[in-house]
C-alpha cells in the first residue's frame, strides 16, 4: 500500500533531549536524544484503511493517545539522530502496511504419497527379515 511519504514526514514533532548514560562534561549541556511523535489518528498521509491496518500492527507502539513515539541517541550528533529516527520511523510504516499474501493450501501429490507408502514398505520389510523364524 503507498502512502504520501513526505506529508507524513511533515507532520512528524521532534523534540531534542540530553542523552542518558555516562559521558564527560559535555554531556551534561548538549541535547542530542532526539524524540520524534507522530499523532496517527489525526494524519492525513494514511487512508482510513491504512490507519486502521497501522493501528493493529502498532498497537504495542502507540499511546493510549494513538501517538507514536520513537526515540534515537546512538550518534553524538541531534541532526545524525533526527535522519535515524526519520528513517527508522519510515521502515515500521512501510513494514506495517505490508499485507501479506493469503496463503493458498496445496495437496500431497500423488507420486510423493506412492513414494512414502514405498519406503513404509521397504522398512517395513527390512524390520520383518530380521525377525527369528517361526517354527511350528
Amino acid at each position: 500500500m503507498k502512502f504520501n511519504e513526505d506529508l507524513a514526514i511533515q507532520e512528524l514533532t521532534f523534540k531534542a533531549i540530553r542523552s542518558s548514560g555516562s559521558g564527560g562534561q559535555h554531556v551534561n549541556k548538549v541535547s542530542s536524544k532526539v524524540e520524534l511523535s507522530f499523532n496517527l489518528v489525526d494524519s492525513l498521509a494514511f487512508t482510513n484503511i491504512q490507519k486502521q491496518r497501522l493501528q493493529n500492527k502498532l498497537k504495542t507502539k502507540l499511546t493510549n493517545d494513538g501517538v507514536l513515539i520513537l526515540q534515537c541517541d546512538e550518534s553524538r550528533s541531534q541532526h545524525k539522530n533526527k535522519a535515524l529516527v526519520i528513517k527508522r520511523f519510515l521502515e515500521l510504516i512501510k513494514a506495517s502496511l505490508v499485507v501479506p499474501k493469503k496463503r493458498i493450501p496445496t495437496k500431497t501429490t500423488k507420486a510423493a504419497i506412492k513414494k512414502r507408502l514405498k519406503a513404509k514398505r521397504t522398512l517395513s520389510e527390512k524390520k520383518a527379515s530380521r525377525k527369528k523364524p517361526d517354527i511350528d
